[in-house]
């Protein structure tokens, strides 16, 4: 079983298939990109970071910084928004491409998720262009070989202060699960909602094609049980997870986080997929010099609780 499967088992519950005339000779080189290395390819946990928090955002140079921080792959971010009718998004240039393709299997590297950030700070709920953001995203994923694409529903699109936005979000959500559905793609989305919340949103959507994108301090700095949370939202409603807490300290050092308890959890409900190194910087040390220092001490610390070795 490769990565690419242990991704789809998590997201879209079914491997990837190429299409088109075209398709053949690039997908040798996606497929062997996203497969990673054989040593990582019977891990049923994979871990990686993100090229935005790594300072790194649409670079090529965040693949050999990844690889050496110890990850086994990352989120790659779709760029700026700011006001634009879409993502400033290098990663659209066929070219572009063939070199993160090239360079990921060079460094038995996967790509996990390809993430919408702009959207923390920009509306889901009431930009006009969104079917064009959210397409082109999808868009990007397809070609790198990509399952889940990420869109945090953010502070404009906080559900708990704005629940009045709940019908026009429920709405646009179901707009683009067509598109994920018809791309083969999952979109997971990241809402200010507990558990019980999320599910009654998804269930709204009511499409497999939106599922949720946990993020572990979520749930922890609004006094949610982790664990609770997770079991509630269930295997099949989680397609990857942002797996740290804010910053303050590193994952091991973190008192509110049990990870030992998150692993058999995630065990008893079945669930395999990546885990997604946001934050849990140490405030001692969170400047660009210490990147390395703080993410691979938390890559390193995931790795140590939820593989095998």
């Amino acid at each position: 079983m490769s990565v690419v499967l242990v991704a789809t088992s998590a997201a879209t519950g079914r491997a990837e298939e190429g299409s088109g005339p075209a398709a053949n000779g690039r997908e040798e080189t996606r497929v062997a990109a996203v497969a990673g290395e054989a040593k990582a390819i019977t891990q049923r946990y994979q871990v990686a970071v993100i090229d935005l928090m790594i300072l790194k955002r649409q670079k090529l140079s965040a693949l050999p910084l990844a690889k050496e921080i110890g990850a086994d792959g990352i989120e790659l971010d779709m760029g700026s928004l700011g006001q634009r009718e879409t993502f400033e998004n290098r990663l659209a240039d066929a070219a572009v491409q063939k070199e993160y393709l090239d360079q990921a299997k060079a460094l038995g590297l996967g790509f996990c998720s390809v993430a919408m950030t702009g959207f923390y700070a920009q509306s889901f709920a009431t930009r006009p262009t969104y079917e064009r953001m959210v397409g082109d995203a999808i868009d990007t994923a397809k070609a790198l070989g990509v399952t889940v694409v990420f869109l945090p529903l953010g502070v404009q699109g906080d559900l708990v202060k704005n629940p009045e936005l709940k019908p026009r979000i429920v709405e646009r959500l179901k707009m683009v699960a067509a598109l994920a559905e018809k791309a083969g793609v999952v979109i997971g989305i990241e809402t200010a909602l507990d558990a019980k919340g999320e599910v009654a949103l998804l269930e709204d959507v009511g499409s497999d094609a939106v599922k949720s994108y946990f993020n572990f301090s979520n749930a922890l700095k609004n006094g949610r049980d982790l664990v609770g949370e997770l079991k509630i939202l269930g295997k099949e409603r989680i397609c990857q997870i942002h797996a740290t807490d804010d910053d303050g300290v590193w994952l091991e050092n973190n008192a509110r986080i049990d990870l030992k308890a998150v692993k058999a959890a995630l065990d008893e409900m079945g669930w395999r997929g990546w885990l997604v190194v946001e934050r849990s910087r140490d405030a001692k040390r969170s400047g660009g010099a210490d990147v390395v220092w703080n993410y691979s001490a938390n890559v390193a610390y995931l790795k140590k609780v939820f593989q095998v070795r």
